[in-house]
């Protein structure tokens, strides 16, 4: 048996185990949004009992940012409090929508979690978004009150009285907060969660896509889908755990108690519910990085004693590539997670380089399926780092071709995914939703397939697939080898039009000084078809452009590359 097929049957296996009937996470069948799903059946009914399980945790460490330290006790007192403002000063009723624009900060937690408990639509927004972003999401979303940062405040003041929204503005101190209570009027009141009703079918929670191109779309939750959303987290460890006996038992031996770096913004579902929510329930310390820095990110690391590394996968080079990795203490560093986009597949052996002992991962899923689809840890990074991992067990996926056929296993097409962790619809846009949400089933808009032996793989997006003369290309493809070459540090691939072919592959390549067109044309064609080479080349000294979760902007990089072009 090889390497691949032997994790996969140890996978399997211990699925069967965890699942059974009487088993932790034992399944049924429910009908949720018309659809029979597989269900777990012990997931908490909805998300304010999923996360009042934090609160036995008690006087260990929950959160630190800077010199701040809150237990889980304080945690909870605050997160109440907030909640006791929330009704019995600001009004708030049960499916009111509550807006979160900040950095990452301690109150951005005590919002949310405050919120939840009292049946209030949680609505978090990207804290990078300018005003004109802001202020559509918070229209859209109907926000009754936004809790913010000083800055997100200056950029949403004017708009607050025309959309009905009042705002309380936290670290506010030497700021203006004309227009804003501060969050110091919430430590007045007693911690004491207001007792209110709360359904597993009701909304809980509208997520904003990313917005790469267009107005963002708002990912609609419920309650149910999200306690079920944490809950397979939880199985999904637990089976890689059972696959990986001997590093979890390093990990438990080595006298470093888990815990997690939140270097990723809480307005994704990484951030919010991979590091932050599943945290608070198991009891594990987070904490908070100002903003994404290597050197700082290493610091608190060291500080801190980490254990759990989490970000996107230029984020997790840029750490290990820095130069003061090796002047850090990173003993205690074992897992290091690259999600959010695809993993180059040189990553595996710079992990595995810098962290002998490592307990890396990925995994695949989106905001509209509430970060569920896939996992990948462990043994099977290593032995299949370009997969996206094998299927959480209340996950069914298929792949349709153009005309809505399903495709037999192994061959691409787009992934349809259904669970009952989906979102429910997109808010205020019944045609997106119906062209998303069918039949139970997601539209994922990416390009996949699964393998013999269970695994996903993301061979692109549908709308960053180029055709040349024909023959499609996946840039994602071609960027995975060229950010392998050891002077490419970013890559971007993607179409520019072509009178003849339709389209031809260009790129544009940061890395480092010197470096040639000719060279990476040279380097490409020792590894890909010819095809599959650009021919057109933009060389730049300076990072890509990315959106606050880590993707590559490609619209934006390309449209550069077009106004330096001689043909456009």
């Amino acid at each position: 048996m090889n390497e691949v097929a032997a994790i996969s049957t140890r996978l399997r296996t211990a699925c069967e185990q965890l699942t059974a009937p009487g088993a932790p996470f034992e399944i049924e069948p429910r009908t949720v949004n018309g659809a029979e799903l597989r269900c777990y059946r012990n997931a908490p009914v909805d998300l304010r009992t999923a996360l009042d399980a934090g609160r036995a945790h008690g006087d260990r460490t929950a959160i630190t940012y800077e010199d701040e330290r809150y237990s889980f006790t304080e945690f909870f007192a605050a997160a109440d409090r907030f909640a006791h403002y929330l009704v019995n000063t600001a009004g708030i009723k049960p499916g009111d929508r509550v807006a979160i624009a900040m950095r990452n900060y301690p109150e951005w937690m005590f919002a949310f979690v405050g919120a939840v408990s009292v049946g209030a639509v949680v609505v978090p927004l990207n804290s990078w978004g300018r005003a004109e972003e802001l202020g559509y999401a918070l229209g859209d979303a109907g926000a009754r009150l936004v809790v913010c940062d000083p800055e997100r405040l200056a950029l949403v003041r004017s708009r607050l009285r025309e959309l009905g929204c009042a705002a309380i503005v936290a670290r506010s101190a030497g700021a203006d907060t004309r227009g804003a209570d501060t969050w110091e009027v919430t430590r007045a009141g007693p911690a004491e969660c207001p007792q209110v009703t709360i359904s597993p079918d009701d909304l809980v929670m509208i997520m904003y896509t990313s917005g790469t191109t267009g107005k963002p779309k708002g990912a609609a939750s419920t309650h149910f889908a999200i306690a079920q959303a944490l809950y397979n987290f939880e199985l999904m460890a637990y089976m890689s755990a059972m696959a990986n006996p001997d590093i979890i038992g390093k990990m438990m031996s080595s006298g470093y108690e888990p815990s997690t770096l939140l270097s990723v913004p809480l307005f994704h579902v990484s951030g919010c519910y991979a590091v932050f929510l599943l945290n608070l329930r198991g009891g594990r310390k987070t904490s908070i990085l100002y903003k994404w820095d290597p050197v700082a990110a290493l610091q608190v690391i060291e500080r801190e004693r980490i254990t759990v590394f989490t970000g996107v996968p230029a984020m997790t080079i840029a750490m290990l590539e820095s130069p003061e990795f090796e002047r850090t203490d990173t003993s205690s560093l074992y897992s290091l997670g690259a999600g959010g986009t695809a993993c180059p597949p040189h990553l595996k052996d710079l992990i595995y380089g810098k962290v002998p002992h490592a307990y890396p991962g990925t995994g695949y899923g989106m905001t509209e399926t509430n970060a569920t689809g896939s996992s990948c840890t462990g043994e099977a990074y290593r032995v299949c780092p370009t997969a996206a991992g094998t299927l959480s067990p209340i996950v069914d996926l298929r792949a349709i071709d153009s005309d809505g056929n399903t495709l037999p296993p192994g061959q691409a097409g787009e992934l349809m995914l259904r669970s009952p962790t989906n979102a429910r619809e997109y808010w205020n846009l019944p045609a997106a939703t119906a062209e998303t949400f069918v039949d139970g089933w997601v539209r994922t808009g990416d390009i996949g397939y699964m393998d013999e032996y269970g695994f996903v793989h993301i061979v692109d997006r549908i709308k960053d697939m180029v055709i040349r003369s024909g023959e499609n290309i996946y840039p994602i493809e071609v960027e995975g080898v060229l950010t392998a070459h050891p002077q490419v540090r970013e890559a971007s691939v993607y179409g520019l039009p072509h009178p003849e072919l339709g389209e031809e592959l260009a790129a544009t390549v940061y890395g480092d000084p010197g470096l040639k067109p000719e060279e990476l044309t040279a380097y490409l064609k020792e590894h890909l078809a010819g095809f599959k080479v650009p021919t057109q080349w933009l060389l730049t000294a300076e990072p890509l452009a990315r959106n606050a979760t880590g993707k590559l902007l490609k619209q934006e990089i390309r449209a550069r590359h077009l106004q330096q072009w001689p043909h456009s």
